[in-house]
Order: C-alpha cells, then structure tokens, then sequence
C-alpha cells in the first residue's frame, strides 16, 4: 500500500443513516446506558462534581470544551476554576530534544516509532504539585496529560478520530504535541504516526478501564458522550459478536473512479479515489449509536480492552496489534501505482520500530478486460543496471522502461496476486484491489512513480536506497508465477457451496480462503478472528449466536475469535461469494 494524506473527505455531514447499500457509517449498539449531545448535558452530568479531570488526545479543542463547559456552569450558578495541564509540559527545546530521535531528521515519511512515555513530556514537580482554587466551587484540570497530575476527581476522556485529527492539521488548527510550531503537514504526520500516537495509545490503554466519561469531540461545538462504563460494555459485547469500522476515503495522484461510480453519499468534489480505509487499525474508529446521536472511538479501544475475545490463539503473538487490515486500491481510469517494495522483517523492527512487517496481497475485486499487475524482476534481471537506471530516471527525470526489468500480468476479477516482503511490485491501470496486508501501511519504498507531482503539485519522495536494501532478486522469471500467484483450489464442499483455498505465500502469516454458496454456510472461527468482506452478491446476513447483521457488496467486517462459529446467508438472487482472512494457526 501506498499512501499519503491530503484532504478531509467525510462521507456525510448528517447522523441519518447513508442510504446506499454500501453503508459509510456502520453503528453499533450501545449497551446500558445512552449518548448524549452537547455541551448543555455534559454540563448537567458534571455540576455535581467538585473536581473534573478531562484528558484526551492530540489534536482535541481544549479552549472549545473547556469556554463552553465554564459558561454553561457559570450561567447556573456555579463559581468555577481551571487548569491547564499545559503549564506543566517540559520547555519546547527539551521536548525537541527528546522526541528528535525518533523522527529521522528531514525524512519526508519515515521515523522510530518511540519508547517515550507520557509522563517524559512533563515537569514531575509541577504535576505533583499543581494547586488549584479550593474556594471555587467547581474545579477543572484539563488537557493532555490531566490525568497526570496529582489532582483527583471525574475523570473524562476526549477521543477524535484520526480522519478528523487529519483534517485540522490540513487546516493548521493543530500541532504536535506539546508544540506550538506548525509543521509541513507530512513532517506533522511523521511526528503523530512515529511518536504522538504511540505515546498517546499507551496513556489511552492505562485509563480505558477507569474514565467515568468518554466524549467524541469532532463535531465542533456539537460533542456526543456516553458514561464510560457504557462504552466498555459495548466494546465488550461487540468483542464477542461481529464489528465493522467506519470506513474512510482518499483520493491520490493515481486514483480511479470504481469508488465514486459504486459507492453513495462520498464527496463529488474531489479529483477521484485512491483508496478506501476499510480496515486499517491504527486510523478507523468504531460507532456507536442510539435514537439519540452517534459516537466514534478508535478501534484500539476495543483491542486494549479486549484484544483476547477478539483475536483468540493470534492474541499470544500480536497482543495488542490488530494484525490484518483491508483496504481498496482504485485505479479505474486512473493510473499505475509506485513501482515499490516493502521491508524485511528485521529491517522494520530495526529501523522503524515496527513489531511485524508489510506483506501484502492484491485480491482483485473488479478489474477491466486491459488490467493488469506488475509483480517480480524478469528473468534475466541485473539488479546493479536496474539500480542505475532508476537513479538515472530520478536525476534526469526520464521515463523508465519498467517492464524491461519487471514483469506485468493480466490481472481478472478474484484473482490472487501474492506480496511478500521484498517483492517488487505496483497495481496498474483499470483494476479495483482489495488489498489485504498485515497491519502496516506506510513503509512503502517507492523507486520509480512514473515522472507524476503529488496532488499539490510536488515531487513525490522515492526511498530507492531502502528499496535496494530489502529487495529480493530471487523472486524473478517462472518463481514469479510459481510462488506469487495464487492457486485456488476446492477443499471442502457440499450442496450448494464451496470451501475454496487461496493459499498465500510461507511469509504471509494470514491465510485468505472464499466461500461461494447459493443458500446459506456455518464456519466456525477455531478461536481466530475472522476478517471477511462480500467480492460477489448483493448481501449476506451475518449470524452470531442471537444476533444478526446484514452487510452488503465491499463491506468490511470481522467475527471476533470468540464468536466461534457464525452463519453466512445469502440475501441475494445470484451466488454470493465471501473472502475470509484469518492468521495461520502456526503462525500465532
């Protein structure tokens, strides 16, 4: 996969459930409890607390929250004090200092993911000795960081998803943590991926199991918010049952138009679609929702909860990772991705931190007659020639003749096309991909991008160097096809359907299977997660135990290792076909 970020695309602006049959806003229950908006209730809920804590992540509109929660009490009466926890942070020159490390100089993608913790960030005096006005009679601590402090009290928790956390850094409404310099927004990235997010998810998983509120702040001025015990529930319940993230969308300089002619209620205004977050841990959210309103938290909520109901046997290997994520690669009447490879294993835990590598695999969900995959060297390849014409090519900005030293395939609807790390490769023109992948997703080493400016009109950055360190030339001529191909074949059947085996490469530790069937099947998760989407047919509904879900063509969603077994029905008038993914029992 190869991405970048370069605009806010929200599928919807209303809470009215999108009426496509592709649903872009996927809810679940909330059980107990219920969600409430704005700032009139939350206000309600906490006038009887002498003391409020309300921490969160990055990117959070401290001033929104915390000027409206003020007003609201003071216009009932109540004397009210604040706090900044911000008073507390290290100077900024410290803060660089510690996190410069782990954010690789001028890079334009890649870092270290941290090992810093919250609490580095702040002056541990200051916190245990922050003094507040005991003659008030509401007192607030806020910020990232509240939590910190020695101060106790309600504690609340402010979530922002990560397309809403993108979005305002676009807008150059947000910094990094504790600074108060704006960045190049893709240097601004690098720092959340590689060192905000991490500090920040690890702080997330600590009060998780202990915040008395949760409140979803990224509709401005219009936050929705639950009791936390409510959210831990649902999180529990849905641990045990089925779930499906909240998709999101991105066009690319490469981007096609399958997404915007399939899929409803997306923004027209944009150039085209380059890929769908269908799954991709790190970046969607979950919802929520009653007659009320909607809620999203981030998906690793669930995983630091209860990543053991979710993930079964692969828990003792991932813990708290999710390992597989899927994602959509459009390139009708678009372009041919990067020419790329993906890290070794070693070589990502090395350099960037990263517990397990990004082998990938292209599933072609739908394809034109002249699509095709650029996948492996040719036989005859010379890998100190093919590295002089790429730096050639980089210098003089001349075309590269790819195919002299790649090969390129016909790619055809369900065909498999196998990943793994090391292998050169790139997705061309006129087909519809359905990427599956381990979790990973932005170490992508592009070496040849087709002489193309990024949507901003700027060179995109090539990585050929890092490339020519994980590059495997013996993957090259018949192994290609041998090894890299996928052979399906039937391993179980009965009346009406079909077990089909899609077997991936030794490096994949995820297998990938498709059941075809008329009427309905029952497969059991033999305690691993289930990540599945519907490539063909109008809709199936999803059993488990008492509870059912229909999902529909291209929907994303996964049967928790708990559930142990489900039933699949087919609700449409042709035969349905569903791809599952699960990790490799010896894999775990």
């Amino acid at each position: 996969m190869n991405r970048e970020t370069s605009q806010k695309l929200l599928p919807v602006v209303s809470n009215k459930p999108n009426k496509s049959t592709y649903n872009l806003n996927p809810i679940h229950k909330l059980v107990e409890g219920q969600i409430a908006v704005g700032y009139n209730s939350l206000a309600s809920r906490l006038k009887s607390e002498k003391t409020i804590i309300i921490d969160g992540y990055v990117g959070v509109d401290w001033i929104e929250i915390v000027n409206n929660l003020t007003a609201i009490l003071k216009s009932n009466g109540f004397t009210v004090s604040t706090y900044n926890i911000q008073e507390c942070l290290k100077p900024e020159n410290e803060l660089n200092n510690i996190v410069a490390p782990y954010l690789n100089g001028d890079d334009p993608v890649f870092g270290k993911k941290t090992d810093l913790k919250l609490l580095d960030y702040f002056e541990k005096e200051k916190l245990a000795n922050v003094k507040l006005e005991n003659n008030a009679d509401i007192q607030i601590v806020y910020g990232t960081g509240a939590a910190l402090s020695s101060i106790k009290g309600c504690l609340v928790y402010v979530d922002l998803p990560k397309n809403e956390l993108q979005y305002r850094m676009r807008a150059n409404a947000i910094t990094n943590l504790g600074f108060s310099k704006l960045k190049p927004h893709k240097q601004m990235y690098k720092h959340f991926y590689f060192v905000d997010w991490v500090v920040l998810n690890e702080e997330k998983k600590k009060l998780l199991p202990k915040f008395d509120i949760i409140i979803d702040q990224q509709r401005p001025e219009e936050p929705t918010w639950t009791e936390g015990e409510a959210l831990r529930k649902s999180l529990t319940n849905i641990s045990q049952n089925f779930f499906r993230v909240r998709p999101w969308f991105e066009p690319g300089v490469w981007g096609g138009n399958w997404i915007k002619e399939h899929i409803e209620g997306l923004n027209p205004n944009v150039p085209n679609y380059a890929w769908s977050f269908e799954m991709i841990v790190p970046e969607n959210g979950l919802i929520f929702g009653d007659q009320n309103g909607w809620l999203e938290v981030s998906f690793d909520m669930l995983m630091f909860l209860e990543h053991k109901n979710v993930l079964g046997n692969a828990a003792n290997r991932f813990k708290y990772d999710f390992p597989i994520r899927y994602d959509f690669l459009d390139t009708y009447d678009g372009g041919n991705l990067s020419v790329q490879c993906h890290p070794k294993p070693e070589y990502i835990k090395t350099e960037f931190g990263e517990n397990f590598t990004q082998d990938e695999t292209y599933y072609i969900l739908d394809a034109e007659n002249d699509a095709e995959v650029y996948l492996g060297f040719q036989e005859d390849i010379n890998p100190e020639e093919f590295k002089t014409a790429l730096d050639n090519s980089y210098q003089t900005k001349a075309e590269l003749d790819v195919e002299k030293y790649v090969q390129k395939m016909p790619a055809k609807k369900h065909d498999l096309f196998l990943i793994p790390h090391g292998t050169v490769h790139c997705s061309g023109i006129n087909n519809m991909v359905l990427e599956i992948s381990a979790t990973p997703y932005i170490y992508t080493f592009k070496m040849y991008d087709w002489q193309r400016l990024d949507l901003e009109g700027n060179p995109r950055p090539l990585n050929i160097e890092r490339a020519f360190k994980n590059l495997n030339f013996n993957r090259k001529g018949t192994v290609v096809q041998d090894t890299l191909i996928s052979k399906p074949t039937v391993e179980a059947q009965g009346e009406g359907w079909e077990k089909i085996h899609l077997p991936t490469h030794p490096d994949h530790f995820y297998d990938v299977y498709r059941y075809e069937f008329d009427d309905e099947v029952e497969i059991e998760t033999k305690n691993q997660c289930h990540i599945l989407m519907l490539v063909e047919g109008t809709a199936v509904e999803l059993s488990v135990a008492s509870q059912q879900q229909t999902f529909y063509y291209a929907e994303t969603f996964a049967v928790p290792a708990a559930t142990q077994k489900y039933r699949l029905k087919n609700k449409g008038n042709s035969k349905a076909k569903v791809v599952v993914t699960f990790v490799k029992e010896d894999a775990c």
